[in-house]
């Protein structure tokens, strides 16, 4: 199918295709299932993935009011340090981003789900700082912002105990206790036809939260 039909028919061959093709290789997790497949992958997925990437990339900068770059992450997993071994991920994720701002828009899929996200992936020590402060300053409008979609569990675990200086019963304890922030939302299940669409309506809720993260 050439990429004119691909977006033509709003992503959803790509995104049946791609919930078809990880649930599987979650099944075949092994290098000798999937180089036969390779060149299905790359064509039916992985290619329409990056066009699909570009084009949110405008439209998504456009709503945010700065230039975003788009990247699609890597199939292969990064073994180095993990005990799994298993080879490839399961799942397909995109990125959109700023090099100028922190927070960062995603997208994500894998069988029976399709999720968009917005947050900060891990605090470096100075965002960290900030982080807490804004919480500890403006923690009810913040926390409204985050409860526009559900905290993900991606990332580092959070820590134990409220933070010094912070009370241990800090009204907003839960978030004082986090290293990172990423908030998702599911995609609407009328998505079928304009993906691009759908996508954009989904992260606009969470546009707010993104712009308090890159002030802080």
């Amino acid at each position: 199918m050439c990429k004119g039909n691909r977006m033509s028919d709003g992503f959803t061959e790509m995104v049946d295709t791609a919930q078809r093709f990880f649930a599987e290789l979650a099944q075949n997790n092994r290098k000798d299932w999937f180089e036969p497949r390779k060149d299905h992958y790359t064509d039916m997925i992985r290619k329409p993935a990056e066009l699909m990437a570009r084009l949110l990339a405008d439209d998504l900068g456009r709503a945010v009011g700065q230039g975003l770059q788009a990247k699609v992450f890597r199939l292969h997993r990064d073994v180095r340090f993990s005990k799994d071994k298993t080879p490839y991920n399961t799942h397909l994720h995109m990125i959109w981003n700023s090099p100028n701002t922190p927070a960062a828009l995603f997208f994500g899929l894998e069988p029976g789900q399709l999720l968009v996200g917005c947050g900060i992936t891990a605090f470096d020590a100075a965002q960290l700082v900030r982080f807490r402060a804004m919480v500890d300053a403006a923690g009810d409008d913040f926390a409204a912002l985050v409860a526009r979609g559900r905290l993900a569990d991606f990332g580092p675990p959070p820590l134990k105990r409220v933070p010094a200086p912070y009370d241990a019963d800090h009204r907003h304890a839960a978030l004082l206790r986090r290293k990172n922030l990423i908030v998702t939302r599911d995609l609407a299940p009328g998505w079928r036809g304009d993906l691009v669409k759908a996508i954009g309506q989904e992260i606009a809720p969470l546009l707010p939260l993104y712009h308090a993260l890159n002030r802080m």
